[in-house]
């Protein structure tokens, strides 16, 4: 990421999630409750585990921010972890209590075996406390700032659970162009209140009663479910991204910040690995002019990106979630400290966190936007980018204007 970098800190049972978040423009308004109306979207979900009901998440902003506007200058949050009161004797920042049991045998499908490898750890508590997906809080706080700030230019992320196990909505944000999107802004806003409403941020009611059932089944049997989500943002410019180095093409950039979410395997834009099944007829968006309109698609078969740039079109993103990997029911292991054969350790744990996991990603997603927006549209302020951005876009539109009429 070029013009917007954040990093976040601690750990899940530590004191306090922390994040810093640099090269937010001047002037953008902000408030903590505006934040926090994000992170308890994060908290929802049917199958979230019991840490959901002692965690209130609320963020505290300690800087950036001045009556209620950014001042150009990196901004700082924290999130208290309340669960801390019960884990200070064993997360103590410097004295070493004793009597504290060392955590020597990993979960499959953790950091922890690697992770102790790695690092040259004899706790295993020392791994996964980092690991953990306790982490995406804070992210999801930094991104809604980002979003907030793609809100002054109109853009619009959504996400929506598509599968949960083997059951599988229709719907997909896929069938939305630029063309019949026009006709279909009622839709859109009635559409995300469905979502916010659904226990699984399903659209359709018969596939929510499914999914619910799903992982009614995986809690009875002691397991976990994975799923799809879908996340997509409306109303971008053409032209984010590049084609002429592969840093900068926006398909690596949105793959990579996907794929750091815990527990995501794939990433998908567009069609994704349909495309491989199709004839290229059947794939390629068609472009097409009538009077007094600019060019436009039909069809949004690429997901809004061609060459790493986006098109103007919904960029659709879809991905697949593994279920957790703390299981009530343990997998197989072995005691590091003897090498004997056993069960792997549990720990408070979702049964299901695809939900979650999608809130999670409309906020990675903003934060990825942000930045090529920024780099885009520059400025030190947010008049100053909304100019470049007007400019930006009156020129685009000329452009194509005068190359038809040449």
């Amino acid at each position: 990421m070029n013009r917007i970098r954040y990093l976040t800190a601690g750990e899940s049972h530590g004191q306090a999630l922390t994040g810093i978040l640099e090269g937010i423009p001047a002037g953008l308004q902000l408030t903590a409750e505006s934040i926090n109306s994000h992170l308890a979207r994060r908290q929802r979900g049917y199958g979230r585990g019991e840490r959901m009901k002692i965690e209130k998440d609320r963020v505290r902003i300690l800087s950036g921010i001045r009556f209620g506007k950014t001042l150009g200058s990196p901004i700082s949050l924290q999130i208290e972890n309340k669960d801390w009161e019960n884990w200070s004797n064993k997360m103590s920042v410097e004295s070493h209590p004793k009597n504290v049991e060392q955590i020597t045998v990993p979960r499959p499908g953790h950091a922890d075996l690697a992770g102790k490898i790695k690092y040259g750890h004899h706790d295993i508590r020392n791994v996964l406390e980092r690991a953990s997906a306790r982490e995406t809080a804070i992210r999801v706080a930094l991104g809604a700032i980002t979003t907030n700030l793609l809100s002054e230019f109109n853009v619009k992320i959504l996400s929506q659970v598509v599968q949960i196990g083997n059951v599988k909505s229709n719907n997909s944000f896929l069938e939305f162009s630029s063309q019949n999107l026009i006709s279909k802004a009622a839709y859109l806003k009635s559409l995300e209140e469905i979502i916010e409403e659904s226990q699984v941020r399903c659209v359709s009611p018969e596939s929510e009663k499914l999914m619910i059932k799903k992982i009614d089944e995986a809690i009875e049997k002691k397991e976990a479910v994975g799923g799809i989500f879908e996340v997509v943002a409306f109303n971008l410019p053409i032209g984010l991204g590049s084609f002429t180095h592969w840093d900068r093409k926006m398909d690596g950039k949105i793959a990579s910040s996907m794929m750091s979410i815990p527990g995501i395997k794939s990433v998908e834009i567009g069609l994704g690995k349909t495309c491989a099944e199709l004839p290229g007829s059947k794939v390629h968006d068609n472009i097409y002019h009538e009077k007094e309109k600019v060019v436009y698609r039909k069809t949004n078969n690429a997901g809004g990106l061609e060459g790493g740039v986006t098109n103007g079109e919904p960029l659709v993103i879809r991905c697949g979630m593994k279920p957790i990997p703390t299981l009530m029911k343990p997998l197989d292991s072995v005691n590091l400290i003897n090498l004997e054969p056993t069960v792997a350790f549990r720990e408070r744990s979702d049964s299901c966190a695809v939900p979650a996991a999608a809130v999670v990603a409309e906020a990675v997603l903003s934060l990825v936007l942000a930045d090529v927006f920024c780099e885009k549209f520059g400025g030190d302020s947010i008049s100053e980018m909304q100019a470049n951005y007007e400019n930006y876009s009156n020129a685009s539109v000329m452009g194509v204007f005068k190359m038809s009429h040449t």
